[in-house]
């Protein structure tokens, strides 16, 4: 990728752990550039890529399995630095003539290391006796390759920890990028700086100037279209590009029915009166609500949101002239997953984004942050002055309230449910726990309940509010909010919004629940 070309790189290797994207996302903390490939990078990539080091990840697989991910034994050779991880450590031990068993007795969650072998790797690290790490294996290191040395064990693994000061290779049966590990940062950091010597030269501000200077090479003197939804990935690559091409920048806001209260509004006036930003607004609220109309399987309502969308959007782009590429958001999660040596996973649910444009319309992909994560796009929209509104926004699907009104969709149901969930964001921020959670919003359900008010028998609808913790989205823990806040939420909604007379808090984990519940 060519805004890291001048950077000193990681490379991380994936051997398919659920992690691997959190080593990534740790390395980066340290303002040090990696990327993530499959295990089976050619040795040619890797010269090309030139890394200060390499990280191979865990995985689910044995070694000695039939269909191992096992990647080039060249790849010890290269005079480069490396940190094996779980199934990482045990692929290089087993590489390198070390031997690998089947523990009887596996280790999952937390086990205490003990340090014996104070190296660079753990350089710094206090209370060497007793070190919190986070285990997740069944197979462990039984005997090392020549020339390696013990640095750490445990009760149940003789080899939790090993090195060789002369390769310069490192191996931890632990997983250091979970927040579980203790001073999982300060090992990786170690790995990093000591061993592999980067220097921390990976930060927002070059990244605009160089993603900048990118935009205007590639587009020349064309009109680029992109679709602003108002959530934080569209809005931020919208004022990056529009820093970078000015008016060259066509954006497109469709208003499909499906948004919170007062979107519509609030997204002309930040991007057009704002930012100056050249905004086509289309108001296609009555196309969308009839097209789904009487219609309640979740996967059915994605797909009919989806293939509306596609068709304003195709209809409002064809009328702006000398347009050769189409903006998007795409995040470097996505990207990882497109490339994952597994292959496409099992359809859970169409994805929030709506694809199928660049095929249909016949325009290049232009999309900024490949490269990034979440939080990374967040950096950029604070270095491009934008307001914490903007760029501190929770997540919100693609479909809209069309996935939070469970059941059939109308527009009755949708102003109810804006209703409930303008309270429930206006507590949260209130209260400061907003910013504190990942992602909050409220769910109407097709359920309705008995309840009293006043003198009067009522049966009405049932209001679910949703508060999640989370890293990436990918898992999730529910929000251990406060009982005062969500007493409060409740008395609101029930008081304030006609048609809700009971509510309840969503305490599921993801997985196995999904974070949004359609």
């Amino acid at each position: 990728m060519t805004v890291a070309t001048a950077l000193d790189k990681i490379l991380i290797l994936d051997f398919g752990s659920q992690y691997t994207q959190l080593i990534a996302r740790r390395i980066r903390e340290h303002n040090v550039y990696c990327e993530i490939h499959p295990f089976n990078y050619t040795m040619d990539q890797i010269r090309e890529f030139n890394p200060r080091g390499i990280v191979l990840s865990g995985g689910p697989s044995s070694v000695y399995d039939q269909n191992a991910p096992l990647c080039n034994r060249e790849l010890f050779d290269l005079n480069v630095p490396i940190l094996g991880i779980c199934y990482g450590m045990q692929f290089m031990s087993h590489c390198l003539g070390g031997k690998v068993e089947y523990s009887p007795k596996r280790e999952y969650g937390r086990a205490y290391i003990e340090i014996v072998d104070r190296n660079s790797l753990f350089d710094g690290i206090e209370n060497p006796e007793k070190l919190p790490v986070w285990m997740s294996h069944g197979d462990k290191v039984c005997s090392i390759p020549e020339g390696f040395r013990l640095s750490a064990r445990t009760d149940n693994c003789d080899f939790a920890a090993v090195y060789s000061p002369e390769k310069r290779f490192y191996g931890v049966q632990f997983h250091p990028e979970v927040v579980h590990t203790h001073k999982g940062m300060k090992i990786l950091g170690n790995f990093v700086f000591k061993i592999s010597e980067c220097n921390p030269n990976w930060n927002m501000r070059n990244f605009i100037e160089t993603k900048v200077e990118e935009i205007r090479a590639e587009v020349g003197d064309k009109n680029v279209i992109c679709g602003l939804s108002g959530g934080v990935d569209s809005s931020v690559a919208s004022v990056l590009i529009h820093e970078a091409i000015g008016d060259q920048l066509k954006c497109i806001f469709v208003n499909n029915g499906l948004l919170r209260a007062n979107e519509a509004e609030k997204v002309q006036k930040v991007f057009r009166d704002n930012y100056k930003i050249d905004l086509i607004y289309v108001d296609a609220e009555e196309q969308f609500l009839t097209a789904l109309k009487g219609v309640t399987d979740p996967e059915q309502k994605r797909k009919i949101i989806g293939h509306e969308f596609i068709k304003v959007f195709e209809q409002e782009a064809k009328k702006v002239e000398n347009a050769e590429f189409l903006a998007q958001g795409t995040l470097y999660p996505d990207v990882i997953e497109s490339v994952s040596f597994k292959g496409p996973s099992a359809t859970i649910k169409s994805h929030h984004n709506v694809g199928g444009l660049p095929e249909k319309m016949n325009l290049k992909l232009l999309e900024p942050f490949k490269e990034l994560f979440k939080d990374e796009v967040r950096l950029v929209g604070k270095e491009l002055g934008m307001p914490d509104e903007i760029i501190n926004r929770h997540p919100f699907p693609g479909p809209g309230l069309g996935i939070r009104v469970l059941g059939e969709i109308t527009k009755e149901r949708l102003d109810i449910l804006r209703k409930a969930d303008t309270i429930t964001i206006e507590e949260i921020k209130r209260t400061g726990v907003y910013y504190q959670v990942w992602q909050a919003f409220t769910v109407l359900l097709p359920v309705k309940s008995v309840g009293v008010m006043g003198d009067e028998r009522t049966y009405e609808n049932t209001a679910a509010i949703r508060m999640v913790e989370s890293v990436d989205g990918m898992t999730a823990d529910w929000a251990k909010v406060p009982y005062e806040v969500l007493g409060h939420i409740s008395n609101r909604i029930i008081n304030e919004v006609s048609g809700i007379n009971r509510v309840v808090y969503d305490i599921s984990s993801k997985p196995p629940g999904t974070i949004e519940w359609e």
